[in-house]
């Protein structure tokens, strides 16, 4: 006896929609390992804080193919110039804290008011609303080391008006995938993305300097997988 074959969710064969995502905070919060964790799948503990990079990765999400370009900024002091263009870079920003650090997370209200203010200029193009911002309390397994409660992670969401997830980058993946989604989901509402188009802006040279890494953990054909060997390269020794 025959059975039929399982029908299985076709994946739209349109050019992928491309989102550019920013990950920010201060220095050793987890920044990095964040967002390794969503493209490998693995958790890497240690990295050159000073290490700025940007993540190319494609994904499937909802049937459809998904670019992901992830800038994961180095958390290092730096000027206006360098911060601003960053931020205009991104459609969608996580801005990241460790709840281990209290000043990591008093740092949260300044950077969501740069996000806010560059993006309601004048100047730039697009409608009326801020672009998706998601708060992530990281390093929520350090208990015994802890300073910010998750109390205080859910007050600041509430007071600003924005999604917060508290996480542990090294016990979950699962986590770090509701962190970018959350983001591709609030673009997606927002009507930034129709099927198969690209989004077409100019990059400041401070952006060109930034080194970019294709990886894809899925689609081995989209260029290089990245790899836990490949990431050490990149990790001093």
């Amino acid at each position: 006896m025959s059975f039929p074959r399982p029908l299985r969710r076709s994946v739209s064969l349109s050019p992928a929609r491309t989102l550019r995502l920013v990950v920010l905070g201060q220095s050793a919060v987890g920044k990095t390992a964040l967002t390794v964790r969503f493209i490998t799948r693995r958790f890497i503990g240690d990295y050159d804080p000073t290490l700025e990079m940007i993540y190319r990765h494609m994904a499937v999400i909802d049937g459809e193919m998904v670019h992901f370009e992830i800038l994961d900024t180095a958390g290092q002091e730096e000027d206006s110039l360098q911060i601003e263009e960053k931020i205009k870079w991104g459609d969608g920003f996580a801005v990241v804290y460790s709840v281990t650090d209290r000043c990591s997370f008093d740092e949260v209200v300044r950077l969501c008011f740069l996000i806010n203010h560059i993006h309601a200029s004048p100047k730039r193009s697009g409608g009326s609303e801020q672009p998706p911002v998601v708060i992530v309390g990281n390093k929520k397994d350090l208990q015994f080391d802890r300073m910010v409660s998750t109390e205080d992670g859910e007050n600041l969401s509430k007071t600003l008006k924005l999604p917060f997830y508290e996480i542990s980058t090294r016990d979950s993946y699962e986590e770090t995938v509701v962190v970018f989604n959350t983001l591709y989901q609030e673009l997606m509402r927002q009507g930034h993305f129709s099927p198969g188009s690209f989004k077409r802006r100019t990059v400041s040279k401070v952006m060109e300097k930034i080194p970019k890494m294709q990886a894809s953990s899925t689609l081995n054909s989209a260029g290089r997988s990245l790899s836990f060997n490949s990431f050490r390269d990149y990790i001093p020794e």
